[in-house]
Protein backbone atom coordinates (compact mmCIF):
# COMPACT_ATOMS: atom_id res chain seq x y z
CA UNK A 1 0.00 0.00 0.00
CA UNK A 2 1.33 3.46 -1.07
CA UNK A 3 0.66 6.86 0.02
CA UNK A 4 -1.66 9.02 -2.85
CA UNK A 5 -1.38 12.18 -1.11
CA UNK A 6 0.66 14.29 1.98
CA UNK A 7 -0.90 16.45 4.29
CA UNK A 8 0.99 19.03 6.53
CA UNK A 9 1.76 17.13 9.98
CA UNK A 10 -1.38 17.76 12.41
CA UNK A 11 -0.32 19.13 15.54
CA UNK A 12 -1.98 15.88 17.41
CA UNK A 13 0.30 13.88 15.19
CA UNK A 14 3.20 15.89 16.35
CA UNK A 15 2.15 15.77 19.90
CA UNK A 16 4.01 13.94 22.85
CA UNK A 17 2.00 11.62 23.60
CA UNK A 18 1.12 10.24 19.92
CA UNK A 19 4.85 10.22 18.71
CA UNK A 20 5.98 8.28 21.72
CA UNK A 21 3.16 5.40 21.29
CA UNK A 22 3.92 5.55 17.82
CA UNK A 23 7.21 4.78 18.43
CA UNK A 24 7.11 1.99 20.71
CA UNK A 25 4.90 0.43 18.01
CA UNK A 26 7.58 1.10 15.68
CA UNK A 27 10.50 -0.24 17.88
CA UNK A 28 12.98 -2.60 15.85
CA UNK A 29 10.95 -2.53 12.82
CA UNK A 30 13.06 -1.25 9.30
CA UNK A 31 10.99 -2.28 6.54
CA UNK A 32 7.36 -2.56 6.07
CA UNK A 33 3.97 -0.67 7.52
CA UNK A 34 3.45 -1.46 10.77
CA UNK A 35 1.24 1.16 12.58
CA UNK A 36 -0.75 4.25 10.62
CA UNK A 37 -3.63 6.56 12.39
CA UNK A 38 -7.10 5.72 10.89
CA UNK A 39 -10.70 6.25 10.32
CA UNK A 40 -12.24 9.16 12.28
CA UNK A 41 -8.76 11.48 13.35
CA UNK A 42 -7.44 11.41 9.60
CA UNK A 43 -10.86 12.18 8.00
CA UNK A 44 -11.04 15.21 10.06
CA UNK A 45 -7.98 16.38 9.22
CA UNK A 46 -8.44 15.99 6.16
CA UNK A 47 -11.94 18.44 6.47
CA UNK A 48 -9.86 20.66 8.55
CA UNK A 49 -11.82 19.71 11.69
CA UNK A 50 -10.79 19.21 14.96
CA UNK A 51 -9.90 16.13 16.23
CA UNK A 52 -11.14 13.91 19.08
CA UNK A 53 -9.82 10.32 19.48
CA UNK A 54 -6.73 9.07 17.90
CA UNK A 55 -7.21 5.05 16.67
CA UNK A 56 -4.27 3.35 15.35
CA UNK A 57 -4.32 0.48 13.03
CA UNK A 58 -1.73 -2.03 12.92
CA UNK A 59 -0.39 -5.10 11.23
CA UNK A 60 1.03 -6.74 15.01
CA UNK A 61 -0.61 -9.07 17.06
CA UNK A 62 -2.25 -7.62 20.10
CA UNK A 63 0.02 -9.43 22.47
CA UNK A 64 3.25 -7.79 20.95
CA UNK A 65 1.26 -4.71 20.85
CA UNK A 66 0.99 -4.48 24.65
CA UNK A 67 4.26 -5.79 25.03
CA UNK A 68 6.01 -3.36 23.03
CA UNK A 69 3.82 -0.52 24.82
CA UNK A 70 4.43 -1.76 28.32
CA UNK A 71 8.35 -2.26 26.78
CA UNK A 72 8.03 1.80 26.03
CA UNK A 73 7.05 2.70 29.74
CA UNK A 74 3.69 2.76 28.54
CA UNK A 75 0.36 1.72 29.97
CA UNK A 76 -1.27 -0.91 28.04
CA UNK A 77 -4.91 -1.77 28.80
CA UNK A 78 -6.68 -4.52 26.64
CA UNK A 79 -9.66 -3.16 25.91
CA UNK A 80 -10.90 -5.33 23.15
CA UNK A 81 -8.86 -8.36 22.90
CA UNK A 82 -11.37 -10.30 21.34
CA UNK A 83 -11.61 -7.90 18.69
CA UNK A 84 -7.44 -6.92 18.68
CA UNK A 85 -7.98 -3.90 20.27
CA UNK A 86 -5.02 -2.69 23.01
CA UNK A 87 -5.70 1.05 24.55
CA UNK A 88 -2.61 2.93 25.15
CA UNK A 89 -2.69 5.75 28.04
CA UNK A 90 -0.05 7.77 28.01
CA UNK A 91 -0.82 10.64 30.85
CA UNK A 92 -4.36 11.89 29.99
CA UNK A 93 -4.54 10.67 26.98
CA UNK A 94 -6.10 7.40 25.47
CA UNK A 95 -4.97 5.48 22.47
CA UNK A 96 -7.10 2.72 20.75
CA UNK A 97 -4.91 0.50 18.87
CA UNK A 98 -6.21 -2.33 16.83
CA UNK A 99 -4.18 -4.66 14.53
CA UNK A 100 -5.87 -5.60 10.77
CA UNK A 101 -8.38 -8.06 10.67
CA UNK A 102 -11.32 -9.39 8.29
CA UNK A 103 -14.49 -10.76 9.15
CA UNK A 104 -15.15 -14.46 9.75
CA UNK A 105 -18.46 -14.47 10.25
CA UNK A 106 -21.25 -11.91 10.70
CA UNK A 107 -24.79 -11.75 12.31
CA UNK A 108 -25.73 -8.46 11.82
CA UNK A 109 -25.05 -7.19 15.44
CA UNK A 110 -21.30 -8.56 16.13
CA UNK A 111 -18.74 -10.49 13.97
CA UNK A 112 -16.32 -13.34 14.54
CA UNK A 113 -12.89 -11.70 13.17
CA UNK A 114 -9.94 -13.15 12.00
CA UNK A 115 -6.09 -10.86 12.17
CA UNK A 116 -4.25 -10.18 9.38
CA UNK A 117 -1.21 -8.17 8.15
CA UNK A 118 -2.92 -6.86 4.78
CA UNK A 119 -4.02 -3.41 4.94
CA UNK A 120 -6.56 -3.69 2.07
CA UNK A 121 -8.33 -6.12 3.22
CA UNK A 122 -8.72 -4.44 6.01
CA UNK A 123 -9.84 -1.34 4.77
CA UNK A 124 -12.48 -3.60 2.75
CA UNK A 125 -14.13 -4.60 5.99
CA UNK A 126 -14.70 -1.09 7.44
CA UNK A 127 -18.01 0.60 6.93
CA UNK A 128 -17.64 3.70 4.86
CA UNK A 129 -14.79 4.78 2.53
CA UNK A 130 -14.23 8.13 3.96
CA UNK A 131 -13.28 6.02 7.01
CA UNK A 132 -11.07 3.57 5.54
CA UNK A 133 -8.08 6.64 5.13
CA UNK A 134 -4.83 6.04 6.83
CA UNK A 135 -2.01 8.33 7.93
CA UNK A 136 1.70 8.36 8.49
CA UNK A 137 2.98 10.42 11.30
CA UNK A 138 4.37 12.53 8.64
CA UNK A 139 1.19 13.08 6.88
CA UNK A 140 1.51 10.60 4.57
CA UNK A 141 -2.16 9.88 3.27
CA UNK A 142 -3.08 6.18 2.43
CA UNK A 143 -6.23 5.48 0.38
CA UNK A 144 -7.18 1.79 -0.56
CA UNK A 145 -11.02 2.16 -1.71
CA UNK A 146 -11.00 5.71 -3.03
CA UNK A 147 -12.43 7.44 0.11
CA UNK A 148 -10.32 10.52 -0.80
CA UNK A 149 -12.14 11.64 -3.58
CA UNK A 150 -15.86 10.48 -2.21
CA UNK A 151 -14.59 13.04 1.47
CA UNK A 152 -13.83 15.83 -1.22
CA UNK A 153 -17.57 15.90 -2.67
CA UNK A 154 -19.08 15.03 0.03
CA UNK A 155 -20.03 11.47 -0.83
CA UNK A 156 -20.89 8.92 2.25
CA UNK A 157 -20.60 5.38 0.35
CA UNK A 158 -20.24 2.20 1.72
CA UNK A 159 -17.04 -0.06 1.10
CA UNK A 160 -18.07 -2.39 -1.06
CA UNK A 161 -21.49 -3.60 -1.86
CA UNK A 162 -23.64 -1.68 0.36
CA UNK A 163 -26.25 -4.41 1.83
CA UNK A 164 -23.59 -6.65 2.34
CA UNK A 165 -21.99 -3.81 4.76
CA UNK A 166 -25.58 -3.64 6.22
CA UNK A 167 -25.90 -7.41 7.45
CA UNK A 168 -22.74 -7.27 9.00
CA UNK A 169 -23.45 -4.82 11.79
CA UNK A 170 -26.93 -3.14 10.98
CA UNK A 171 -25.88 -0.18 13.10
CA UNK A 172 -23.98 0.66 9.92
CA UNK A 173 -27.31 1.67 8.43
CA UNK A 174 -28.07 4.37 11.21
CA UNK A 175 -24.16 5.26 10.78
CA UNK A 176 -24.33 5.87 6.98
CA UNK A 177 -27.47 9.04 7.81
CA UNK A 178 -25.53 10.04 10.93
CA UNK A 179 -22.39 10.37 8.91
CA UNK A 180 -24.43 11.89 6.20
CA UNK A 181 -25.87 14.64 8.10
CA UNK A 182 -22.49 15.49 9.43
CA UNK A 183 -20.42 15.25 6.32
CA UNK A 184 -22.63 14.80 3.21
CA UNK A 185 -23.54 16.83 0.15
CA UNK A 186 -26.96 15.98 -1.27
CA UNK A 187 -27.82 13.89 -3.35
CA UNK A 188 -26.73 10.86 -0.82
CA UNK A 189 -25.25 7.87 -2.70
CA UNK A 190 -27.99 6.01 -4.33
CA UNK A 191 -26.76 2.50 -3.31
CA UNK A 192 -26.47 3.59 0.19
CA UNK A 193 -30.30 4.89 0.09
CA UNK A 194 -31.47 1.79 -1.79
CA UNK A 195 -29.75 -0.79 0.65
CA UNK A 196 -30.95 1.39 3.82
CA UNK A 197 -34.72 1.37 2.59
CA UNK A 198 -34.30 -2.41 1.41
CA UNK A 199 -32.77 -3.45 5.11
CA UNK A 200 -34.56 -0.97 7.33
CA UNK A 201 -36.46 -3.85 9.10
CA UNK A 202 -33.82 -5.26 10.73
CA UNK A 203 -33.29 -1.77 12.80
CA UNK A 204 -35.16 -3.52 15.84
CA UNK A 205 -32.72 -5.70 15.85
CA UNK A 206 -30.18 -3.53 17.60
CA UNK A 207 -30.01 -2.69 21.26
CA UNK A 208 -31.46 0.13 22.45
CA UNK A 209 -28.31 1.85 23.72
CA UNK A 210 -26.36 1.32 20.08
CA UNK A 211 -29.74 2.92 18.32
CA UNK A 212 -30.01 5.73 20.87
CA UNK A 213 -25.81 6.77 20.70
CA UNK A 214 -25.92 7.01 16.39
CA UNK A 215 -29.46 8.71 16.46
CA UNK A 216 -28.18 11.41 19.37
CA UNK A 217 -25.22 12.14 17.73
CA UNK A 218 -26.69 12.35 14.48
CA UNK A 219 -29.09 14.76 16.29
CA UNK A 220 -25.98 17.07 17.08
CA UNK A 221 -24.87 17.53 13.38
CA UNK A 222 -25.78 21.08 11.93
CA UNK A 223 -28.88 20.17 9.99
CA UNK A 224 -30.76 16.99 11.30
CA UNK A 225 -33.95 17.76 10.40
CA UNK A 226 -33.05 17.45 6.59
CA UNK A 227 -31.57 13.62 7.13
CA UNK A 228 -34.71 12.93 9.04
CA UNK A 229 -36.83 14.25 6.79
CA UNK A 230 -35.03 11.82 3.90
CA UNK A 231 -34.86 8.40 6.78
CA UNK A 232 -38.93 9.14 6.68
CA UNK A 233 -39.56 9.45 3.27
CA UNK A 234 -36.93 6.22 2.60
CA UNK A 235 -38.86 4.26 5.61
CA UNK A 236 -36.17 3.97 7.81
CA UNK A 237 -37.49 6.23 10.49
CA UNK A 238 -40.52 4.40 11.12
CA UNK A 239 -38.57 0.83 12.26
CA UNK A 240 -36.81 2.97 14.92
CA UNK A 241 -38.21 6.29 15.99
CA UNK A 242 -42.10 6.14 14.34
CA UNK A 243 -42.87 9.13 16.88
CA UNK A 244 -40.82 11.43 15.22
CA UNK A 245 -43.58 13.36 13.38
CA UNK A 246 -42.68 17.07 14.37
CA UNK A 247 -39.46 17.56 11.87
CA UNK A 248 -40.26 20.55 11.08
CA UNK A 249 -40.32 21.73 14.57
CA UNK A 250 -36.76 19.95 14.98
CA UNK A 251 -36.25 21.88 11.65
CA UNK A 252 -37.26 25.08 13.78
CA UNK A 253 -35.37 24.56 17.19
CA UNK A 254 -32.09 24.53 15.10
CA UNK A 255 -32.19 28.14 13.58
CA UNK A 256 -33.22 29.30 17.14
CA UNK A 257 -31.27 27.09 19.67
CA UNK A 258 -28.04 29.06 18.84
CA UNK A 259 -28.61 31.05 21.81
CA UNK A 260 -27.74 28.45 23.93
CA UNK A 261 -23.95 27.55 24.27
CA UNK A 262 -24.38 23.99 22.08
CA UNK A 263 -26.67 21.75 20.71
CA UNK A 264 -28.46 19.92 23.18
CA UNK A 265 -29.40 16.31 21.41
CA UNK A 266 -31.43 15.23 23.78
CA UNK A 267 -33.79 19.04 23.77
CA UNK A 268 -33.84 18.29 19.80
CA UNK A 269 -34.67 14.99 20.36
CA UNK A 270 -38.05 16.14 22.17
CA UNK A 271 -38.59 18.23 19.76
CA UNK A 272 -38.90 16.03 17.31
CA UNK A 273 -41.45 13.76 18.82
CA UNK A 274 -45.23 13.35 18.78
CA UNK A 275 -46.00 12.05 22.12
CA UNK A 276 -47.53 12.64 25.51
CA UNK A 277 -45.69 12.20 29.16
CA UNK A 278 -46.32 8.29 28.74
CA UNK A 279 -44.75 7.91 24.93
CA UNK A 280 -41.61 9.75 26.30
CA UNK A 281 -41.44 7.40 29.10
CA UNK A 282 -41.74 4.24 25.90
CA UNK A 283 -39.37 6.08 24.07
CA UNK A 284 -36.80 6.39 27.19
CA UNK A 285 -37.58 2.62 27.98
CA UNK A 286 -36.82 1.20 24.28
CA UNK A 287 -33.32 3.67 23.77
CA UNK A 288 -32.48 3.01 27.35
CA UNK A 289 -32.01 5.85 28.11
CA UNK A 290 -30.89 7.35 31.88
CA UNK A 291 -33.06 7.85 34.74
CA UNK A 292 -32.18 11.48 34.51
CA UNK A 293 -32.66 11.79 30.46
CA UNK A 294 -36.17 9.84 30.81
CA UNK A 295 -37.34 12.78 33.01
CA UNK A 296 -36.18 15.38 31.34
CA UNK A 297 -37.19 13.91 28.17
CA UNK A 298 -40.59 13.65 30.08
CA UNK A 299 -40.70 16.81 31.18
CA UNK A 300 -39.86 18.41 27.79
CA UNK A 301 -42.67 16.63 25.54
CA UNK A 302 -45.29 18.02 28.26
CA UNK A 303 -47.82 20.77 26.51
CA UNK A 304 -48.98 22.03 30.02
CA UNK A 305 -45.69 23.76 30.46
CA UNK A 306 -45.99 25.30 26.96
CA UNK A 307 -44.93 29.12 27.47
CA UNK A 308 -45.63 32.05 25.16
CA UNK A 309 -43.95 35.16 24.62
CA UNK A 310 -46.82 37.59 25.70
CA UNK A 311 -46.96 35.99 29.36
CA UNK A 312 -47.00 38.80 31.90
CA UNK A 313 -43.75 39.27 33.81
CA UNK A 314 -45.94 37.32 36.84
CA UNK A 315 -46.41 34.60 34.93
CA UNK A 316 -43.43 34.27 33.79
CA UNK A 317 -41.91 34.15 37.57
CA UNK A 318 -44.72 31.64 38.40
CA UNK A 319 -43.57 29.28 35.29
CA UNK A 320 -39.87 29.90 35.94
CA UNK A 321 -40.33 28.88 39.40
CA UNK A 322 -42.43 25.81 38.68
CA UNK A 323 -40.03 24.15 35.63
CA UNK A 324 -36.49 24.88 36.83
CA UNK A 325 -33.47 26.97 35.43
CA UNK A 326 -32.86 24.17 32.94
CA UNK A 327 -36.00 23.30 31.82
CA UNK A 328 -37.28 27.13 31.52
CA UNK A 329 -34.57 27.50 28.60
CA UNK A 330 -35.21 23.82 27.15
CA UNK A 331 -38.64 25.06 27.04
CA UNK A 332 -38.40 28.40 25.85
CA UNK A 333 -36.13 26.98 22.55
CA UNK A 334 -38.98 24.20 22.12
CA UNK A 335 -41.95 26.93 22.42
CA UNK A 336 -40.26 29.19 20.13
CA UNK A 337 -39.45 26.54 17.46
CA UNK A 338 -43.29 25.56 18.17
CA UNK A 339 -44.19 29.39 17.15
CA UNK A 340 -41.92 29.44 13.93
CA UNK A 341 -43.21 25.48 12.77
CA UNK A 342 -46.87 26.34 12.59
CA UNK A 343 -46.06 29.46 10.47
CA UNK A 344 -46.83 32.15 13.75
CA UNK A 345 -44.71 35.56 11.39
CA UNK A 346 -41.73 36.12 12.99
CA UNK A 347 -40.11 39.69 13.26
CA UNK A 348 -37.20 41.16 15.45
CA UNK A 349 -39.95 42.08 18.05
CA UNK A 350 -40.57 37.81 18.66
CA UNK A 351 -37.05 37.05 18.65
CA UNK A 352 -36.45 39.47 21.43
CA UNK A 353 -39.09 38.72 23.25
CA UNK A 354 -38.43 34.72 23.17
CA UNK A 355 -34.85 35.96 24.03
CA UNK A 356 -36.06 37.89 27.01
CA UNK A 357 -37.56 35.06 28.28
CA UNK A 358 -34.72 33.04 27.68
CA UNK A 359 -32.55 35.61 29.87
CA UNK A 360 -35.19 35.61 32.33
CA UNK A 361 -32.79 33.01 34.55
CA UNK A 362 -29.78 35.28 34.59
CA UNK A 363 -32.29 38.45 35.32
CA UNK A 364 -34.30 36.25 38.31
CA UNK A 365 -33.42 33.93 40.96
CA UNK A 366 -36.59 31.90 42.03
CA UNK A 367 -36.81 32.07 45.90
CA UNK A 368 -37.05 29.11 48.20
CA UNK A 369 -40.18 29.02 49.96
CA UNK A 370 -39.73 29.91 53.00
CA UNK A 371 -41.78 26.98 55.64
CA UNK A 372 -40.53 23.09 56.30
CA UNK A 373 -42.50 20.16 57.36
CA UNK A 374 -40.86 20.74 60.63
CA UNK A 375 -42.83 24.43 61.30
CA UNK A 376 -46.18 22.00 60.47
CA UNK A 377 -45.18 19.50 63.24
CA UNK A 378 -44.37 22.69 65.64
CA UNK A 379 -47.91 23.70 65.50
CA UNK A 380 -49.58 19.92 66.33
CA UNK A 381 -50.50 18.48 63.31
CA UNK A 382 -49.59 14.78 63.13
CA UNK A 383 -47.12 13.44 60.79
CA UNK A 384 -48.39 12.39 58.00
CA UNK A 385 -50.02 13.42 54.77
CA UNK A 386 -51.66 15.94 55.79
CA UNK A 387 -48.01 17.65 56.30
CA UNK A 388 -47.26 17.86 52.87
CA UNK A 389 -51.14 19.17 51.63
CA UNK A 390 -50.74 22.03 54.35
CA UNK A 391 -47.26 22.96 53.03
CA UNK A 392 -48.54 22.51 49.51
CA UNK A 393 -51.53 24.78 50.24
CA UNK A 394 -49.42 27.75 51.71
CA UNK A 395 -46.91 27.31 49.07
CA UNK A 396 -49.45 27.86 46.15
CA UNK A 397 -50.89 31.53 48.52
CA UNK A 398 -47.19 32.04 48.59
CA UNK A 399 -46.69 31.87 44.52
CA UNK A 400 -49.49 33.79 43.50
CA UNK A 401 -48.61 36.51 45.97
CA UNK A 402 -45.53 36.68 43.59
CA UNK A 403 -43.36 35.35 46.34
CA UNK A 404 -43.81 38.34 48.17
CA UNK A 405 -44.39 37.11 51.53
CA UNK A 406 -41.76 36.55 54.01
CA UNK A 407 -40.95 33.60 56.32
CA UNK A 408 -43.29 35.63 59.20
CA UNK A 409 -46.18 36.28 57.07
CA UNK A 410 -46.00 32.53 55.55
CA UNK A 411 -45.89 31.26 59.15
CA UNK A 412 -48.80 33.35 60.22
CA UNK A 413 -50.84 31.92 56.51
CA UNK A 414 -50.00 28.52 58.29
CA UNK A 415 -51.44 29.08 61.51
CA UNK A 416 -54.29 30.36 60.13
CA UNK A 417 -54.73 27.02 57.84
CA UNK A 418 -53.91 24.64 60.60
CA UNK A 419 -56.22 26.46 63.72
CA UNK A 420 -59.11 24.77 64.61
CA UNK A 421 -62.57 26.06 63.16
Amino acid sequence: MEPVTHIRPQTWMTAPATVSVMAALSAGETTGLVALFVGGCVRDSLLGRDVGDVDIATALAPDIVSKRIEDAGLKAVPTGLAHGTVTAVVEARHFEITTLRIDVDTDGRRATIAFTDDWVADAERRDFTVNALYADGAGAIFDPVGGLADLKAGRIRFVGDAEQRIREDVLRLLRFFRFYAQFGTPPPDRDAISACAKLANLLPTLSGERVAAETLKLLTAADPATTMTLMSANGVLQHFLPEAKEIDRLAALVTVDGVADQADPLRRLAAVLKVDAAGADAIAARLRLSKADRVRLRELVATDHRLERDMSPQQMRVALYRLGADVWRDRVLIDWAEEIAVGTPQDRHAADAWRELYDLTVEWTPPTFPLQGHDVLALGVAAGPAVGRHLATVEEWWIAGDFVADRRACLAELRELVRPR
